[in-house]
């Protein structure tokens, strides 16, 4: 199976963040279905170009998280998403987002009303533009 993780080598983020992150997005978002196997550690380390090891956290992570589950000897399978946690993880995912947005408004001294201006224009745009696709 091919997953379709992008991985940013000039990214300041560590490099299992971004595969965790991408494929976290995945599974919650239902683009990847629950029961679907997932490629073996090695085999996706292979695909990415990284260590077998940063796969591993990943899915260790992700399994930790309810999200895979691995049986001995068959593989590691995606595991079924309830609504209630597919929202919590939607929500966390936006609101991490978002604090870091404000963050850096704030370290470049923008005002909160500034803030608040700019994020509904750049929601409009967005919008505006998904509508159109």
């Amino acid at each position: 199976m091919n997953i379709p993780v992008q991985i940013d080598e000039n990214s300041a983020e560590p490099l299992y963040a971004q595969i965790e992150k991408q494929l976290r997005s995945l599974i919650v978002t239902g683009q990847i279905a629950a029961g679907t196997l997932l490629p073996s550690i090695r085999e996706f380390a292979g695909t990415l170009r990284c260590s077998v090891i940063t796969v591993r956290r990943v899915y260790q992570d992700l399994e930790n998280e309810g999200l895979l589950r691995t049986r001995q000897g068959t593989g590691t399978f995606v595991a079924l998403v309830e609504d209630d946690m597919r929202s919590g993880y939607r929500l966390k995912a936006v609101t991490e987002a978002l604090e870091t947005a404000i963050a850096t408004g704030i370290a470049v001294q923008m005002t909160e009303q500034e803030l608040l201006e700019l994020f509904e224009e750049m929601v409009k745009r967005r919008y505006e533009v998904q509508v159109k696709e």
